[in-house]
């Protein structure tokens, strides 16, 4: 059998070497990112994407192995292993052949076959499945035995039946093969439940539906499985009727069965055909819904990964004094107004819209605000008045253009968990919580990543049905997925923030809050080698955050680079052979690619780190975030009313899902650009051309006003469908990715129909 760390190099096409230096540096504690950077050497270039796969891998592998090694034990105390059996348990690749195997000997209430057994009826079961020229009938008429509670001919059959069907039911081979027959031809049957038409009619387009089971993608199979937990939807798992080869023949053919007119073949296949319908329809049926959810809970969180990746890694605003603003109705827009380095500087409320109007007020008082902090830029959140609340932002530009005030309108989503967070609290113990999500708006614009790390990512709304989905799962992937855009953007070590920290490879919370405090208690790190004097902040912890932790304007320039400080003497070594000082080394392009990497290895550090050092040094501190860029809504575009097919504007997509993508346009509706609609090209997966934050360009090719649906495409040259009553899919379709389901109602069909049907959200 394979060792776990050769099975995850065949995965993941590397070299067991690879696999078994990266295993031992995780379990003695370093972290994903720390490895991917700084121990290139070791595991032979593996990136952070690999990485996290083998990590997750090795969990698996390992929980698996503990399993094996709890039912080889069990087994053996019941003193029932065979070399055979401890063969097969040994080579069994996958938890699910685990269990199989575990079956006959897992510890269980007494069965009816057990029962049997202890009435001295397997001799009979044996008898009739050996030799199918017996009558069943003549067979047990030998063992009816009132003492042993055997009535009856019937009984002594019906007992001899119970044995057969455990054993049938419990042969791993045989449920191994009807199971993967099932998932290959299988068909998933969806029907509504009588009764619920009106009051589950989101989930209307599956009150009849049929798909193969192993082809429902991810999106649909948590559909379906939604509206089963609400009780509108039963599921059940069937062949097609066409098929010629049923599960009850498979057993049959399994166990030597076969109607060839002997006295007991009807007997045995009648057998065959109870094991399936009582014990083995419903075993395999529960395991292959659960493998469905298991790979579309797999895809949704990869989706959701994904996505949070692009938002965490949007493009920040920078150190700009930004006025932040929370629109709302009759509680009024929250203004919050912060300097360039993120600290709140001034608060307020003001009341531009319906009931009170105070519209002309309200512009004096932004105006006032923007000249005393000399404030750049203007964040509005997207929620409820976002884009009446634009206006006021556009008003106030073109009424006072010496402000030179640029407005961008961002996602809110989580800011009001963030406001009532206790991190927020601590924070703002004296601001009112509706001010604290102004608060967050106006920083997610200056830098998202620094502001979205304190909400818990499940929070950010960019998941695809993310409450079915399993908590751990969830949230350890989305964790890893902070974890590794904190550290391949760095964290200034002077301004960050305890989240933030938090974050960051090899510190705790506890070091995080250590290490606001030393900086509260000392003034500005100096140096990254200040970090040791950090209480509890150990060599471990150093040498795992220190690379991730900038000094900028400190003593050392290396300490604002991401080189790691156990890599300085290979820095010095490249100034000693330069002959130049290191201001003058640092940014000079042309001399650093003149240096040949090997030039500069040792016994610690190989060529794959002097690269990056000289990479480095050429471009310090280089951000891996893309320029700074915001969507330019139409003016004269401010509701779904205003838009007409053949309209091209801007927007920013908000979210990416399986299908396509859901773009922002300024009015209170996202509309969906089909995966069909997204390029002049095939795509496979819509985040190979599009990601959340992005800015596109989209035309309008159908509006759903009852419904408030917008259909968009990103290829010019498509066509707006000749008007008819249309069927259209936006936000209903982005509250699926959030939980809920979208339904289709009646009507006829156009671009989106089709985009629709393609999307599994059928026309009726």
């Amino acid at each position: 059998m394979l060792s776990i760390e050769a099975r995850i190099a065949q995965e993941l096409s590397a070299r067991t070497e690879q696999v078994v230096a990266t295993v031992k540096m995780l379990d003695e504690g370093s972290t994903v990112p720390f490895i991917a950077r700084y121990r290139k050497e070791a595991t032979g270039g593996l990136d952070d994407t690999q990485l996290r796969t083998l990590e997750e891998r090795l969990r698996y592998l390992r929980e698996m192995e503990e399993r094996r090694a709890a039912i080889i034990s069990s087994v053996e105390e019941q003193g029932k292993m065979t070399p055979e059996l401890k063969s097969d348990l040994l080579a069994a690749d996958s938890k699910a052949r685990l269990e199989d195997l575990y079956l006959p000997y897992k510890q269980k209430r007494r069965t009816k076959g057990q029962i049997a057994r202890e009435a001295g009826l397997e001799p009979l079961a044996d008898a009739l499945l050996a030799d199918p020229t017996l009558v069943p009938e003549q067979a047990a008429a030998a063992y009816v035995d009132a003492e042993k509670q055997v009535a009856d001919v019937k009984a002594a059959l019906d007992g001899a039946r119970s044995i057969l069907v455990e054993r049938f039911a419990e042969d791993a081979t045989l449920v191994g093969q009807l199971r993967d027959n099932l998932w290959t031809q299988g068909v998933l049957k969806a029907a509504v439940v009588e009764g619920k038409q009106e009051s589950g009619a989101k989930f209307r387009d599956y009150f009849e539906h049929a798909e193969g089971i192993a082809k429902i993608p991810s999106h649909r199979a948590l559909a379906l499985f939604r509206g089963r937990k609400e009780e509108v939807l039963t599921l059940n798992l069937a062949l097609p009727e066409d098929t010629t080869t049923t599960p009850e023949l498979r057993i049959a053919a399994h166990n030597g069965i076969a109607d060839r007119g002997r006295p007991g073949d009807k007997w045995l296949l009648d057998v065959c055909r109870w094991c399936w319908r009582t014990k083995l329809s419903i075993h395999i049926e529960i395991d292959l819904l659960g493998r469905l959810f298991d790979a579309a809970e797999e895809e949704a969180i990869k989706v959701f990964a994904g996505n949070l990746r692009d938002l965490l890694l949007a493009a920040p605003a920078g150190q700009r004094a930004t006025l932040a603003l929370d629109p709302g109705f009759r509680t009024g827009v929250k203004v919050a107004a912060i300097d360039a380095t993120g600290k709140l500087v001034d608060t307020a409320v003001i009341y531009p819209h319906e009931p009170q109007r105070r519209w002309d007020d309200a512009l004096m008082q932004l105006a006032s605000l923007c000249r005393k902090h000399k404030l750049e830029l203007i964040s509005i959140g997207n929620g409820t008045a976002s884009r009446e609340t634009e206006k006021l932002a556009g008003e106030l530009s073109t009424k006072y253009p010496e402000l030179g005030l640029t407005r961008v309108v961002v996602s809110e989503a989580g800011a009001s968990i963030y406001s009532a967070s206790a991190f927020a609290a601590q924070e703002f113990p004296d601001v009112d919580v509706s001010l604290r999500g102004a608060v967050s708006i106006g920083r997610r614009l200056q830098d998202p990543l620094a502001e979205l790390v304190k909400i818990d990512p499940k929070s950010i709304g960019v998941g695809q049905y993310q409450h079915d989905l399993s908590e751990n799962k969830l949230g350890r992937t989305l964790d890893a997925v902070v974890e590794d855009c904190v550290n391949a953007v760095g964290v200034d070590l002077n301004t960050a923030s305890v989240p933030l920290l938090t974050r960051v490879s090899g510190l705790s919370e506890a070091l995080a809050r250590n290490i606001v405090a030393w900086r509260d208690a000392n003034g500005a790190f100096k140096n990254r080698n200040q970090l040791k004097d950090v209480s509890r902040l150990g060599p471990k912890a150093f040498e795992q955050a220190a690379g991730f932790l900038r000094v900028p304007n400190g003593d050392d320039p290396l300490d604002a680079s991401t080189v790691h400080p156990e890599a300085y003497p290979v820095v010095r070594r490249i100034l000693k052979a330069t002959g130049k000082a290191m201001a003058d080394v640092i940014g000079d392009g042309v001399t650093l690619r003149r240096l040949n990497p090997a030039d500069f290895t040792d016994d610690t550090f190989g060529v794959p780190t002097v690269k990056d050092i000289l990479k480095e040094l050429e471009k310090p501190g280089n951000d891996p975030r893309p320029e700074f860029r915001q969507a330019k809504f139409d003016d004269s575009v401010q509701e779904m009313k205003d838009l007409k097919p053949g309209m091209i504007l801007e927007g920013a997509v908000t979210n990416v899902t399986n299908f396509g993508a859901f773009v922002d346009i300024g009015v209170h509706q996202d509309g969906l650009v089909h995966i069909s609609a997204l390029a002049d090209k095939f795509v496979k997966d819509p985040r190979e051309v599009v990601k959340p934050g992005q800015v596109v360009k989209v035309k309008v090719l159908e509006v759903d006003l009852p419904r408030k649906r917008i259909a968009l495409t990103m290829k010019m040259g498509d066509q707006a469908p000749a008007p008819r009553q249309q069927q259209v899919a936006s936000r209903s379709d982005h509250k699926a990715f959030k939980g809920a389901v979208s339904g289709s109602s009646d009507g006829g069909g156009g671009a989106m129909a089709a985009a629709l049907a393609r999307a599994g959200l059928k026309q009726r």
